[in-house]
């Protein structure tokens, strides 16, 4: 009987695991809730109304076409019964494996206080950046028709809270818009007034980069005009605005950037989990005391691994393909081999011309960066 490998999820770490698979004599199912694979890096973009949905999704059925060992289900899976080797999918049904790779990724985390959600959406999905699309156009829209200066000016706040790399890219999009983009478009106020506000809880933007480059992108964030606030916890989020401690930003248009959980399907597992809910994965990645179920991509914590690996596409789409060739590699018999992450750099752009890059040593901003984030997210799309 050919063996069965079920893959949950299509992001980086599920699609490129697939791929590995293309030549196995196996018979690869691969579950996702979504239609499309989604490049999830520029899925800002798309929240600001600088790429259109289609130039960074792609249909899953046709990103793997052509591989006649793999079938896609579009589907969510709601818990794994390790004991029995299934998956249970949202209407009871069942899928069998006989190796099983999670891939699931994470979700927004409102650190307990989930009644933020509806004022403050996050970004992780085409639907979540549609919705801030539509919360930001809008927003000017209102500013026009209102002739109160106070209610204008909150129409015209944009906060972002959280400053990784997602928050920092949001806020200079929001930058550009008011100040380039929407520039004589209006004519009851300028947009160039419009106030983007950058709130992180820790000391200083891209807190995973070095301190020089952190300090790099809060100036080219505020030369762009982004007011950044450091050091600054969130207390509270309603439809009017935010609360911070004692203090109050009235604003219309709140973005969640500030916290992930992993998914939650690593709970029904049964295993140990680190307080975000990942998966403390051996070596190998494989789960302990299951071999046969693999995880990779931000479900996944190896602790042993020195330096941490990040939750960046490269990382899921190593562990995704370190996955699928140890699973090979157990089912010819051959011992699996331990995960090891190779960092080819990071990259965060801040706006027109300005971002930051880090290529080991090797630190580079301002425009440099730019085209080497330009370079390679044209290269990878």
């Amino acid at each position: 009987m050919t063996p069965r490998v079920v893959i949950l999820g299509c992001g980086f770490g599920g699609l490129f695991a697939a791929r590995a698979l293309r030549k196995a004599p196996l018979e690869v199912t691969v579950v996702d809730r979504t239609n499309h694979h989604l490049f999830q890096p520029l899925l800002y973009q798309v929240a600001t109304a600088g790429l259109a949905a289609p130039a960074i999704a792609e249909p899953i059925r046709r990103a793997l076409a052509k591989q006649k060992n793999v079938t896609v289900l579009y589907g969510e899976a709601q818990r794994v019964d390790v004991e029995e080797r299934k998956v249970v999918l949202e209407n009871g049904e069942t899928l069998a494996y006989d190796r099983l790779i999670l891939a699931t990724g994470a979700i927004d985390s409102y650190f307990g206080h989930d009644e933020w959600r509806a004022h403050a959406p996050g970004l992780k999905t085409l639907e979540d950046a549609f919705e801030i699309r539509k919360r930001v156009l809008l927003a000017f829209e209102h500013a026009e028709r209102e002739a109160d200066p106070v209610k204008r000016a909150a129409w015209l706040t944009f906060v972002v809270i959280g400053a990784g790399a997602t928050g920092v890219e949001m806020a200079g999009m929001l930058a550009e818009i008011s100040r380039h983009t929407l520039k004589g478009e209006f004519r009851r106020f300028d947009p160039r007034n419009a106030r983007v506000v950058l709130v992180e809880g820790m000391d200083r933007v891209l807190p995973p980069y070095t301190p020089d480059l952190s300090e790099r992108a809060r100036v080219q964030l505020e030369r762009m005009g982004v007011t950044v606030w450091l050091g600054r916890r969130v207390t509270g989020i309603d439809a009017l605005g935010v609360q911070l401690g004692g203090d109050r930003l009235e604003a219309k248009t709140v973005v969640w950037c500030a916290g992930v959980a992993a998914s939650p399907l690593g709970a029904t597992l049964g295993v140990p989990l680190e307080r975000g809910g990942r998966v403390i994965v051996e070596p190998d990645l494989s789960v302990p005391g299951h071999p046969e179920i693999q995880v990779a991509g931000d479900l996944a914590l190896l602790p042993e691994h020195e330096p941490p690996v990040p939750g960046v596409a490269p990382a899921a789409k190593q562990m995704g393909r370190h996955a699928a060739r140890n699973i090979i590699a157990a089912l010819a018999g051959r011992p699996t081999r331990p995960f090891r992450y190779r960092d080819y750099g990071q990259l965060a752009t801040i706006g027109r011309s300005s971002a930051v890059a880090m290529f080991g040593r090797i630190h580079v901003w301002g425009w440099l960066a730019w085209v080497a984030w330009l370079t390679a997210h044209i290269f990878f799309l």
